[in-house]
């Protein structure tokens, strides 16, 4: 007879997450609201008790992926004799939750970006075979007040959601459909989890939104104020003992105000760093896409954040091929992305999305010319990238260790401008890389490539082992 006073065994969880940063973030948060339920997360679908995909509805090929790995979760499960609770999370099960059911009627849970909080209570009602399976409804403020206050943090860089959902409703994309409109978070909310991250020996925050920048949380409840916008919330945050560098994505141009442009300057723990999508360069494709802002007014922010940061490295996003896109219109791109010289971007093919307006406007760009026209702009980023990083080469960077790198005895770790760093530690080194994570040290860059840098410790090993006493 088992004993009752023993602990029961945990319960695998394995969470897949596809796409945006808000998803990583949405996966840490659904593994917190298991952990009270015994759940304890696993590496792989195969030791899992529950599998849940957290999903992305960007692109088409996205959510093929999302059906592919249902099919494979499928056969698991037959395998086990059913023994095995499937659910779908995330911006595809928002959208296509009852189509979801209909096509693999092996999931067991539907649920939206919205609704994670409620997984323990729809795990309960699966497992008595009652109640609702999909839950899609939108209840943002539900969702942040239903969650754990504080969180388990992992590693020394942790995303602290601050707004979610858009109003942009830019012809493109579902966001604002699946995600809902814009909200943001009360200022104390947000506090008290950087401070719970801190004490956890975080380092380095991104305060993430669908657009972030568009922040207004209710200000702190002692200051009397109306709602408090990003560049307050970071000045805010920047006062939390411990937390070093304070990054944020993704923004948009609408919303980037003085102010922020200013904190970039004004706060020390503000990264060099800025993803500031634009899509296309050109005043005609902008206007079709809905972006309300052109690519000069796009310019003059860039110039803004450059006089206020001169050292700040500048990402964006692209989409080549937009419906109606004419070689000058892509040109118009190319001169903007030589104008404005990225340290790094990211570039897509247009993807026709179901129910957004573009799916339907005339003019749609023929396959092969989005893949030149792909290739072309890529080619130019490469360039910027990699110049960027060489520019490094021979300067002494501040790089926060994240844990170990691919070679033994070798580090990890970021740049103030979110570049990956490599450096080897000292073979005499009487500290060991777990001993170090989170640490931020001086690392000489001594190579660079397009994806990372390469270095050596800078200073002597005993004063950083002395600094991390």
């Amino acid at each position: 007879m088992t004993d009752p006073r023993e602990p029961k065994q945990a319960k695998g969880v394995f969470i897949k997450t596809y796409g945006c940063q808000m998803n990583v973030y949405d996966s840490e948060r659904m593994r917190d609201v298991l952990r009270p339920l015994g759940y304890a997360p696993v590496d792989s679908a195969d030791e899992a008790d529950l599998v849940v995909l957290n999903t992305c509805h960007i692109r088409e090929k996205a959510t093929e992926k999302v059906y592919s790995e249902l099919g494979q979760l499928k056969l698991t499960k037959q395998a086990r004799g059913g023994n095995l609770t499937i659910a779908v999370a995330g911006c595809v099960a928002q959208a296509e939750g009852a189509e979801i059911m209909r096509r693999q009627p092996a999931v067991d849970l539907v649920l939206g970006p919205q609704s994670y909080h409620k997984l323990p209570e729809m795990i309960a009602r699966a497992s008595r075979a009652v109640g609702d399976r999909l839950e899609t409804e939108f209840e943002t403020l539900e969702k942040f007040d239903a969650l754990p206050k504080t969180r388990e943090a992992d590693g020394p860089t942790a995303f602290l959601s601050v707004q979610e959902g858009c109003d942009k409703f830019c012809t493109f994309c579902v966001v604002p459909y699946t995600r809902g409109a814009e909200l943001s978070r009360p200022v104390d909310d947000i506090a008290m989890e950087a401070r719970s991250l801190a004490a956890q020996g975080v380092r380095e925050i991104t305060l993430l939104g669908q657009n972030v920048n568009a922040f207004h949380g209710a200000a702190p409840a002692l200051t009397n104020e109306a709602d408090w916008t990003l560049g307050q919330l970071v000045r805010h945050i920047a006062k939390v003992g411990g937390i070093e560098r304070i990054r944020y994505t993704t923004s948009h141009p609408r919303d980037m105000d003085d102010d922020l442009i200013a904190a970039h300057g004004d706060v020390p723990e503000m990264m060099p760093f800025l993803h500031l999508p634009v899509q296309s360069g050109s005043d005609n494709i902008l206007k079709a896409m809905n972006r309300g802002h052109t690519a000069d007014e796009y310019r003059e922010i860039i110039r803004k954040v450059r006089e206020a940061r001169p050292d700040i490295a500048i990402a964006s996003d692209f989409i080549v091929g937009f419906p109606g896109e004419s070689d000058a219109d892509f040109e118009a791109t190319m001169q903007l992305v030589r104008d404005v010289d990225y340290a790094i971007a990211y570039s897509f093919k247009y993807s026709a999305r179901p129910g957004t307006p573009a799916a339907d406007m005339f003019g749609q760009v023929p396959e092969e010319v989005k893949d030149a026209r792909l290739q072309q702009l890529q080619q130019l980023l490469r360039e910027q990238q990699t110049a960027f990083n060489r520019s490094k080469i021979g300067q002494t960077v501040p790089v926060l260790i994240t844990g170990k790198g691919r070679n033994p005895g070798q580090a990890h770790g970021r740049s103030p401008w979110l570049q990956a760093v490599h450096f080897e530690l000292p073979q005499d080194h009487a500290m060991t890389i777990p001993d170090l994570k989170g640490r931020i040290v001086d690392v000489r860059v001594i190579d660079a490539s397009l994806n990372s840098l390469s270095g050596e410790l800078v200073g002597e090993v005993a004063e950083m082992r002395e600094a991390a006493l």
